[in-house]
């Protein structure tokens, strides 16, 4: 007798995102925070019920309930974040302790038993190190109150962070292992897993950008240069400040006027990529936009003293980035360890040209939708810019195979073509070990 077919859909399914960050400017720290964000909102869009517990502003309400009460937000940790005001990461370890105490019981008893008897799965999803004990603890206690085979547990890596901290036996026994990409997915073949790779999602607003921005040409004409390049990102050895940096006196040997736009972090390494600038002979200006738009950033921009690089001092919001990824010559993205490389899909998603590393960018094929940077070398950029100048029909084909190339990335598809069908794929494997 064939066994009917599982099906997961926002009348039998709930879901349960855990994670340090969250949508909060307090909780909002990085690519996780974004991650986590466009996950819940997207699942909720599509009408799954959906729980986002994370370690909130201590000054928001600790439940909130939006999208008609699709997304259900659990600001977490509240009574310790009040003594720790400077983000998420302030008081982290007494905070990593009250979650994997108090969350476990909470799931089970508030959410998972009201589930089960309306005869629903629960998907429950946490992420990073700080959340991997937690999910063992969420697998025990609902194991202790018969409940466990009315979850499917998922734990999923990001980066490489914080692995020495990971229980992995107990990890990989209790739930299914997810990372990002084929990249982190070899990186965790050597703490001995093997996960399923679940990519990113990007939001549909980045597929919003007003091409006529692209043609406006508004930066090239404030910095009166031929090619714009741009980097943004935490100032740290990884993203290869250094690399990016030494392209630009070559490029000016070589001829080519052009300028850089940066945007950096407060991170201790900033004073030497800010020594490397000054020992190469480059100019800076500090640019402080009025307004969070375009053109008071070229407004700004033509203000300032001429420069070879444009530092931005001010915060870059999601509404700055757009134009800038449209309008860059070349968006260098360009790190040594990248284990998804969100950055360079939002690029893309823009109609911009990222220059990228080779490590967790599964999406870019080379010279097709984008540039894949092999060497530590900065005249491999310096190369393929020249190349792109010279050759501005295929500039313009790339441009258009990226934008193409990021909506299969859109987080509905993400949801849709692929972590659903991997949910299904769980739960049949589930029942038949219950079995």
């Amino acid at each position: 007798m064939m066994m009917p077919d599982i099906k997961l859909t926002p009348n039998n399914t709930v879901f349960i995102v855990l994670s340090f960050e969250g949508p909060d400017g307090y909780a909002l720290s990085g690519g996780l925070g974004t991650r986590v964000r466009g996950l819940t909102l997207n699942l909720a869009r599509l009408g799954y019920t959906t729980h986002l517990f994370f370690v909130g502003d201590p000054n928001l309400p600790g439940l909130e309930k939006k999208l008609g009460g699709k997304l259900i937000i659990h600001r977490w940790c509240q009574w310790i974040s009040r003594y720790h005001p400077n983000g998420v990461y302030d008081g982290e370890d007494n905070k990593v302790m009250d979650f994997n105490g108090s969350v476990p019981s909470y799931i089970t008893d508030e959410i998972v038993r009201p589930a089960a008897e309306e005869n629903k799965i629960v998907v429950v999803m946490a992420e990073e190190w700080h959340t991997a004990q937690t999910i063992i603890n969420v697998s025990n206690h609902l194991f202790y109150r018969g409940l466990r085979d009315r979850a499917i547990l998922m734990w999923n890596a990001n980066n490489i962070y914080s692995f020495h901290r990971i229980n992995w036996g107990a990890l990989n026994f209790v739930s299914n292992i997810t990372t990002v990409s084929k990249y982190m997915k070899h990186e965790m073949w050597k703490v001995g897993v093997n996960p399923t790779v679940v990519p990113n999602g990007i939001p549909d607003n980045f597929f919003h950008q007003s091409s006529s921005l692209k043609f406006e040409r508004k930066l090239h004409e404030a910095t009166g240069s031929d090619i714009i390049l741009f980097k943004v990102g935490r100032f740290s050895p990884d993203k290869r400040w250094h690399m990016a940096i030494r392209a630009m006196p070559i490029l000016k040997k070589k001829g080519l006027k052009t300028a850089m736009i940066m945007k950096g972090g407060t991170e201790p390494f900033g004073g030497e990529v800010f020594y490397e600038i000054k020992y190469l002979g480059l100019t800076v200006s500090d640019i402080h936009p009025k307004e969070n738009t375009i053109e008071s950033l070229a407004e700004s921009m033509i203000a300032a003293p001429k420069a070879d690089i444009y530092n931005i001092v001010p915060f870059l919001s999601e509404n700055m980035l757009k134009p800038i990824y449209a309008e860059s010559d070349a968006v260098l993205a360009n790190s040594g360890h990248e284990p998804f490389g969100l950055v360079g899909l939002e690029v893309m998603a823009c109609g911009g040209i990222p220059f990228l590393g080779s490590t967790g960018e599964d999406y870019a094929i080379p010279f097709k939708n984008s540039i894949v940077l092999e060497t530590e070398d900065p005249r491999e950029i310096v190369s393929y810019i020249e190349f792109l100048h010279r050759n501005p029909r295929r500039n313009l084909e790339i441009r258009k195979t990226a934008r193409s190339t990021a909506k299969n990335y859109s987080w509905k598809n993400v949801i849709q073509s692929n972590l659903i069908a991997r949910l299904v794929h769980i739960k049949e494997q589930q029942k038949k070990d219950v079995k």
